[in-house]
């Protein structure tokens, strides 16, 4: 008889692995406190308008059918690996194996009230929308849009989503002959923000702010947030009558009511193999089993070069190494498959009338504009994303 795996998170790294593991014939139970899978990746175009809502998720009581495990809507509250039971608010689990795929919470920052993010609550999308619709309603604004760092583990910057935002919303006020009226700002703590793109990518980027007249405010620690701009560390003010910032991320807030290892920014130590690296005592780890709970996605911590990045490819490729490895542990196998071979960086980073592809791995780092084919690209990937998740499509290998 298959073990039993419980699956923690409704994102892509625990869809990606509720799916994979049903593949390998495991009864999988997934617990997620969103009812819907979250295409964050394509819900750039929300505040322009060019999707809705519905358009960027998917339910997942129909992943649940079409792929056979048991969905179940909750919130974690606790994870006692030592007794095996994850204790949520409504439910109470005891598992054979456990996959974490909580994502992460963001850092804090003082006044973010004042700010919207793209890539925190998914409604703040809306949210970013009717502001932009009210400014656009208005005919005139300023508007800035920026990211943070977490100094203690540089890997969970997620910048890529507000320079997409910020294009996107370029491309419409131009599309609307208004462009003019409005000033648009880029801001970041970091002296290089998206330097993990490599060199050439930066340089482009700059050619971009320049021919988009978008002014950029970098290398200044942010103080606080204020209902009409940003105040830094040297006391500037940057106007702006929408903010929308993207905080950098820190360890889940359940996982410091939970015995798992944790680095210094509140993410779970994993080896190679995205198994938690316990620090049970030998009795316990044999009673146990040794390598019974994994960690993916956002939640861990991950290895790597200096500029690795934490994106949903990644998550989906630790998933399936996860419901890989789970499978040849029941097999009494040594076969193991690992996740830092395949860490690079891979994007299209959409600008509403064309694109441009970011890829870097430890060998090369490029960024190549697709203008026009490269917002379609963008647009078949989500396309792709939701058919091939539903079975509606085949899987193309690798992706």
């Amino acid at each position: 008889m298959k073990k039993k795996v419980l699956v923690l998170g409704g994102g892509f790294a625990g869809i990606e692995s509720a799916i994979w593991l049903r593949k390998y014939g495991f009864e999988v139970t997934l617990v997620s406190d969103r009812d819907y899978f979250y295409i964050y990746p394509i819900s750039i175009w929300i505040p322009t308008g060019e999707y809705g809502f519905d358009d960027v998720q998917i339910s997942i009581e129909k992943l649940s059918k079409v792929h056979g495990f048991e969905f179940i809507l909750d919130e974690v509250e606790s994870i006692q690996t030592k007794q095996s039971t994850v204790y949520c608010k409504n439910n109470t689990f005891e598992y054979e194996y456990l996959v974490i795929a909580l994502g992460a919470d963001k850092l804090k920052h003082e006044g973010e009230e004042n700010f919207l993010s793209i890539c925190s609550k998914p409604t703040e999308s809306l949210q970013i929308k009717q502001r932009v619709d009210e400014l656009i309603q208005k005919g005139s604004g300023s508007m800035a849009f920026g990211f943070g760092g977490n100094p203690k583990d540089p890997s969970n910057v997620r910048g890529g989503p507000a320079f997409e935002v910020m294009f996107n919303i370029h491309n419409k006020l131009t599309k609307l002959r208004i462009r003019d009226k409005f000033d648009l700002h880029f801001f970041a703590p970091m002296p290089k923000p998206g330097a993990r793109m490599g060199q050439k990518a930066l340089e482009m980027m700059d050619i971009m702010f320049d021919k988009m007249n978008i002014k950029k405010h970098v290398g200044k620690k942010i103080k606080k947030f204020q209902k009409d701009g940003i105040i830094f560390e040297d006391d500037s003010v940057l106007h702006s009558d929408l903010t929308m910032f993207i905080p950098a991320s820190s360890g889940h807030k359940v996982f410091k009511n939970s015995d798992l290892p944790l680095n210094e920014a509140g993410f779970v130590k994993i080896n190679d193999y995205c198994e938690v690296e316990h620090d049970f005592d030998e009795s316990v780890e044999n009673e146990l089993g040794v390598y019974r709970v994994f960690a993916i996605g956002d939640s861990a911590a991950i290895s790597g070069p200096d500029w690795k990045a934490k994106q949903g490819h990644l998550a989906e490729v630790m998933a399936k190494c996860v419901a890989y490895n789970i499978s040849h542990i029941e097999k009494n196998s040594q076969a193991r498959q690992g996740y830092e071979a395949h860490i690079n960086i891979l994007c299209v980073m959409d600008t509403g009338d064309g694109a441009a592809f970011v890829y870097r791995d430890n060998k090369r780092a490029m960024m190549i504009p697709m203008p026009i084919v490269g917002h379609l690209m963008k647009k078949g990937w989500g396309w792709y994303c939701k058919n091939s998740k539903l079975n509606k499509i085949p899987r193309i290998p690798g992706m």
